[in-house]
């Protein structure tokens, strides 16, 4: 048995127009994030953690924006695939640590939510989940409300 550890990395601009999902869960918000699929910065960064933790590449790799079969896609689904992805590589995630960065809306009415729904997917126990929140402090493009960012780590034993 060893356990291995992954670092994902994500972030999306605002646009007006579009839904604000993050960890799966839409928030009441008048901008969302831009991206080819949902633009789920929080689920993209978990996914990219749990591929790093499995030695499978990044999320780029499985699910390439220049691909239109991932237009609009459910970052959950992808979160899925990539779960089975490193299944299929002999691990299993064992917990994950996430935290998203943004000025607003406040992530602590659907913390709980997003974690449960980030959990099925990773086939863990919500208690195996954390997201966190953080603000830009006034600095940078998430400061200035340009923005959102996301941080994972996942452990995988196998």
């Amino acid at each position: 048995m060893s356990a291995r550890t992954g670092l994902g990395y994500d972030s999306h601009r605002l646009a007006a127009g579009r839904p604000l999902i993050l960890g799966g869960v839409e928030l009441e918000s008048e901008r969302g994030l831009d991206g080819h699929s949902d633009a789920d910065a929080l689920t993209h960064a978990v996914i990219d953690a749990v591929l790093g933790a499995a030695g499978l590449g990044d999320i780029g790799m499985h699910f390439p924006d220049s691909d239109d079969r991932w237009r609009d896609a459910d970052s959950i689904d992808l979160l899925r695939s990539a779960v089975a992805a490193a299944r299929g590589a002999g691990y299993a995630v064992v917990n994950v640590d996430a935290t998203v960065v943004m000025e607003a809306p406040r992530l602590g009415p659907a913390r709980e939510r997003m974690r449960a729904r980030l959990a099925e997917a990773l086939g863990v126990d919500p208690g195996a989940v954390n997201v966190k929140a953080r603000t830009g402090e006034g600095i940078g493009f998430v400061g200035r409300g340009e923005g959102v960012a996301a941080l994972a780590i996942a452990t995988l034993d196998g």
